[in-house]
């Protein structure tokens, strides 16, 4: 059996070659550090040996108002993005699939995939331009209709709304290409059975797109509960200010103040732990949860 895989491994080197930088990169920067979890449970030194001290920093943790206030920001805003962001590529893909125009169709999906090469930076920058007071394109269209302008960045009301319609512009377009990729994976054979019986396009869609894809879309929204508590720190800290810091703190943002800007490395990475935990605590859970209902998970 092993001389078999072994030989299956040579024959296919070409692509374990190709997918060499996607392991290394995980290693480097999601195993390895898994090493310096370990802080978590000691008193950082930086002269001499780190002090085991168990579970005091979690104590410290949990008994803060701070991390359950930043705790509730990351569950409110990645709830939301998971209800109002997640449906959106799988809309998109099944739109982009009904073009039968090809040119008119790949440029279509240039547009939408763009963002996705934009940083954060770019991006905040672009927003915060489009939804000023002064002269954004959004207030000048709510003047045009006589209502009053509205400070999107500074409002506790509304920012988080930008946060979620900003991913939402930024991620769909390139996260419609695995749907997409299912969609070219269903036998054309199948529509023109249905074709034949007289199903519309939307029925196509219903009967025969959708139950195809619905392996992809389980597997994908499993994957991403597993990052539930990643609320995304180079989206908020971008979008932050002193106004809205209540609101839009989040568990990324409060590590890295904390770690990072107070140097409380270990506290930190107690913090870290904890957002880790709950992430393989939501992929396992869903996963079995899935394989209950529908017979279909990850693995």
């Amino acid at each position: 059996m092993i001389k078999q895989k072994l030989g299956l491994m040579r024959k296919d080197w070409v692509l374990y070659i190709m997918i060499f930088p996607a392991l290394l990169y995980f290693a480097v920067f999601h195993i390895v550090p898994l090493i310096g979890m370990k802080l978590a449970f000691q008193d950082y030194r930086i002269i001499g040996d780190n002090v085991w001290v168990g579970m005091k920093h979690f104590h410290v943790l949990f008994d803060s108002p701070a991390f359950f206030s930043v705790l509730k920001n990351t569950i409110i805003i990645s709830t939301m993005k998971i209800i109002f962001v997640f449906p959106i590529p799988i809309i998109l893909s099944l739109l982009i699939n009904e073009v039968r125009n090809m040119p008119y169709r790949k440029y279509v999906q240039s547009i939408v995939y763009l963002p996705h090469f934009l940083s954060w930076v770019v991006i905040a920058g672009v927003w915060i331009s489009l939804l000023s007071p002064v002269d954004g394109g959004v207030n000048v269209i709510r003047n045009f209709f006589q209502m009053p302008s509205l400070d999107y960045m500074t409002s506790k009301d509304q920012i988080r709304w930008v946060l979620v319609f900003s991913e939402m512009w930024r991620s769909a377009g390139w996260d419609s290409i695995i749907y997409l990729a299912a969609i070219m994976k269903i036998s054309p054979s199948l529509y023109e059975a249905a074709r034949m019986d007289g199903a519309s396009s939307l029925q196509q869609m219903r009967y025969i797109t959708l139950p195809e894809m619905s392996n992809t879309i389980i597997t994908v929204f499993i994957l991403n509960l597993g990052f539930f508590m990643n609320a995304g720190f180079d989206q908020v800290i971008n979008f932050m200010n002193d106004s809205v810091i209540s609101v839009v703190d989040i568990l990324d943002t409060y590590v890295y103040r904390i770690g990072i800007l107070n140097g409380q490395y270990a506290y930190a990475t107690a913090a870290s732990l904890f957002k880790g935990a709950i992430g393989v605590v939501l992929i396992f859970g869903t996963h079995f949860l899935a394989k209950r209902l529908t017979g279909k998970g990850v693995w």
